[in-house]
């Protein structure tokens, strides 16, 4: 296919950064509630949809959310023209085709979290729905179960590869380094190694309880970003962990952000 140019690249490009913003506010804004958890200052342990409604409370919160809708289907829709025209270079082979489907995949999760603004903004629920009630609702189909447990490898797959990534600084390919001052570039860097690593982790959380309700045929036992900080937060030195663990997470928002104004958006 080929790819696009002029008009088109640039509504690519406002897409593009549009989306990595609002995609790092939202962690920005999960890291925090659960650093003021562990404070004792409010907040809680929560994944995407406590993020948005914690936004809709603020000051504007109708204006915020509606730009971060408008920013997280820019976001879907360049995730579709990374699978589509192979922006990454990711190639035909077995390894590209499931790179590219991938992009698909996060498309359609972030496109979910968009649509769950716009009905916040419509006063019709903006929920939704917890990971177990979804869990349970696959798992009612038939194959459900090792659908769950492939899920769930999914989840480990990427949470593993995200701390690979950032401890091999592999996402510096993809970032105009040219345009970065040597400050930027040493600043970008251990923000991008903290925040993958903690992301990192978290899905490894998520995926361990996805696969434990195949295993045990249990809905229950799944957890989504939110239950996977509330389990750190219940371990032996659990503030502790769940601290360092908020703070990466506002980390990936920073390097979420660094993609937002440097990364190569070309599609």
């Amino acid at each position: 296919m080929d790819h696009p140019s002029g008009n088109t690249q640039r509504l690519v490009t406002v897409a593009a950064r549009c989306g990595y913003t609002a995609k790092g506010m939202i962690y920005i804004t999960i890291g925090w509630l659960s650093m003021m958890a562990v404070l004792g200052m409010g907040g809680r342990n929560g994944g995407s949809s406590e993020a948005i409604s914690e936004l809709a409370t603020q000051p504007f919160g109708s204006v915020l959310i509606t730009l971060l809708a408008i920013g997280l289907f820019g976001y879907t829709a360049w995730r579709l023209m990374q699978a589509l025209f192979d922006a990454e270079q990711k190639g035909r082979d077995w390894k590209g085709i499931l790179t590219r489907l991938g992009y698909v995949l996060s498309g359609v999760i972030y496109a979910g979290i968009a649509i769950n603004c716009v009905e916040l903004l419509l006063n019709s629920g903006g929920s939704s729905g917890s990971t177990s009630s979804h869990t349970r609702e696959v798992m009612s189909h038939p194959g459900g179960i090792v659908a769950i447990f492939l899920i769930g490898l999914g989840f480990l797959g990427v949470g593993m590869r995200q701390i690979w990534r950032g401890w091999h600084h592999s996402y510096e390919k993809n970032w105009h380094l040219d345009e970065m001052s040597r400050a930027q570039r040493l600043i970008a860097a251990n923000v991008s190694r903290i925040g993958l690593t903690a992301r990192g982790i978290v899905f490894m959380i998520v995926a361990l309880f996805l696969c434990l309700a195949a295993i045990n045929t249990d809905p229950s036992d799944a957890r989504g970003l939110g239950g996977a900080l509330s389990v750190l937060a219940e371990q032996p030195f659990g503030p502790w962990l769940l601290g360092l663990v908020a703070m990466g997470l506002i980390a990936y928002g920073g390097y979420c952000l660094v993609n937002a104004r440097f990364r190569n958006v070309d599609a």
